[in-house]
Order: C-alpha cells, then structure tokens, then sequence
C-alpha cells in the first residue's frame, strides 16, 4: 500500500490543486475557484472576474516530490459594475502550467481549460500537453482531453459534480500499453449555513480502487477559514487555514499519512477587478 499510496500522488493523474482543496481531504470536485482549472474544469463557469494563482506542494518531504503550478481564470464579455450576475455573459477560459518531480525523473504540463455556467448548471472541457522526461532514457508527450459538470441541485445549498480525466485514454509508451491514467470524480457539497460547506468524493482510476475523500470547510471569521479533510486510498488525514484579504486568499494545509509522514500545500490567489463598464448617455 506504500508504495501504491506514493505513485497515486502524481503519476501524471489530476493530482490536487490548491490549498484549500488540499485542505479538504482534495474533495474538490464541486469548487469553484481558479484551481478549478486541474479539480474540475467545469467550476470556471462560475468565476466572473479574472482570477490567478500559484500553488507548490511537498509529498512526505521528499525533494523529488515536489510540485509547483500557475494558472490564470478570465472571463469572456463584460459585467457591468453593481450586477448580481452569477456568470461571464461568453464563459471563462483558464491555463495552467504545471511541473513535478526533480532532476531524474520529472512529469511536466500545459493545460488550457472553458467553462461555462448557464442557470444552476455548469458544464467545461480541458485538454493537456503533457511530458515525461527520465534522465538517461529522454522525454515522451502525449495529449489528453477531460470534460466535467456541476449542478446546484438545490441552490446555494446542494452541489453535485463529475469530472472525467484522460477521456481518450492518452498513451505515453508503446512498451506495456503505458497510458495516462483514466479517472472518474464524483461528489456532493452541502452548505448548512453560510459559514459551514460539507464535502464528499469518491474517486475511481481505472486501474485502483476507489478512493473515499470528505472534508469540512467552517469560516471562523469574516478573513479566516479553517479545514479538514480524509482521504481512504491515500490514507491521509488533512487540515488547513484560508485567510483572505480582500481581493487576496493564501490557503496552507497539510496531510499525514502514518508510514509516509508529511505532506504541505500552499497556494496564493488574487482576483483581479475587471475593467469599468462604459455607462450609457442620454448625450446624442
């Protein structure tokens, strides 16, 4: 289970993006944040302002385990100021690149991303470019395409979402058929109250056992927002603090799992405020 537990935590499947998923055990198939670039392509559908960040995470403080990603979030139209307006009129676009691993061995990749929110539902689309590079043996690319959707199945209190990674089962090597990993995210969220968002997920690569995840978000205070997470497969418990100032969110967690130890997550976001609207005159 070690060592099946290490080669989950990349092996150029979906992976965590993130702080704050990391934080929930990576039940993050309903968020909606510009993570949702690499959790669940259709939660962009949901950003009406641009949106970037940065995220590094370190699996059992191994140095040839680190991770580092940026992605970006813009909307497509214009939303005139003061509108309560739940979606970009032309969708959100996003981009992400991505690395892992050190010097011997290392996965890297570029991912461009749509999404699209109409009424309660969201629907979105990814492709990727991916590599593998071993020192010694060169470097192979191969291209994978995923869809996801979200549906607010009671409004602003009960989510569903679905993402499909790998749906063309992208092959990296002829020798032993060795493909991208195929993986299935299924979950709910539900929001008692304002301040509490409950989380669940069961994840399925084609080739492991499913994988249980669930997580429980509470906002302490109106800039901090406390975490915690499981996740079965991985055998990891996760906890985690958000704060947020103003336009800015920093988001730590941290997972333990008993015969790997330590993993860390760290992320920083800052929505950006799109430009003015040009007001009408009433001037011929």
């Amino acid at each position: 289970m070690v060592l099946s537990t290490a080669a989950h935590a990349q092996g150029n499947g979906p992976g965590v993006r993130g702080g704050r998923a990391a934080g929930l055990g990576n039940a993050s198939v309903t968020l909606s944040d510009v993570w949702s670039i690499g959790n669940n392509v259709a939660g962009l559908g949901q950003l009406t302002r641009p949106e970037v960040g940065v995220y590094a995470n370190n699996q059992y403080l191994i140095r040839e385990l680190n991770n580092a990603s940026l992605a970006a979030a813009l909307p497509l139209g214009r939303i005139a100021d003061g509108t309560s307006a739940k979606a970009a009129p032309h969708g959100v676009v996003g981009v992400e690149l991505q690395r892992f691993g050190g010097k011997l061995y290392s996965e890297q990749r570029v991912g461009l991303g749509y999404g699209y929110r109409l009424g309660l539902v969201s629907i979105g689309a990814r492709a990727d470019v991916l590599q593998v590079s071993i020192e010694g043996l060169g470097s192979r690319r191969t291209a994978a395409l995923s869809l996801g959707g979200q549906a607010e199945v009671i409004p602003q209190k009960l989510t569903f979402g679905a993402y499909l990674y790998n749906l063309n089962q992208a092959k990296l090597a002829d020798y032993q058929n060795e493909r991208v990993p195929t993986v299935l995210k299924a979950g709910l969220s539900y929001r008692p109250t304002s301040k509490v968002l409950l989380v669940v997920e069961t994840e399925k690569d084609v080739e492991l056992d499913a994988d249980f995840k669930a997580g429980l978000e509470y906002q302490v205070l109106e800039a901090l927002t406390l975490r915690a997470g499981v996740a079965t497969l991985s055998e990891q418990v996760t906890g985690g603090a958000g704060l947020h100032f103003g336009r800015l969110h920093l988001n730590y967690a941290a997972g333990w799992h008993n015969a790997l130890g330590l993993s860390q997550h760290l992320s920083v976001n800052l929505r950006l405020e799109a430009k003015a609207q040009p007001q009408p005159t009433d001037q011929p």
